[in-house]
């Protein structure tokens, strides 16, 4: 199932595909680890949403939830 980094639930897992056509933070993001292939999960929100904290390559990254939008995923949580 592929939906936006900023969709999953705190302890949700997904591994990175792509980054959404002209995202702004794309660039910086690669820098800090976060490329294609790469396993991410959701460790907490702040209350009220904003940002969020993820756990990606063995650190943790603070996100705003616009940033955490353009980051296109592929969910490994399934529900079924």
């Amino acid at each position: 199932m592929s939906l936006n980094l900023s969709e999953l639930d705190v302890g949700a897992t997904g591994i990175v595909r792509a980054f959404a056509e002209g995202s702004r933070a794309a660039m910086r993001l690669r820098e800090m680890g976060v490329l294609p292939g790469t396993e991410v999960r959701i460790v907490r929100l702040a209350p009220l949403g904003d940002p969020i904290e993820i756990e990606v390559r063995g650190f943790r990254l603070s996100l705003r939830k616009t940033e955490a939008a353009e980051i296109l995923i592929e969910s490994d949580d399934s529900t079924d």
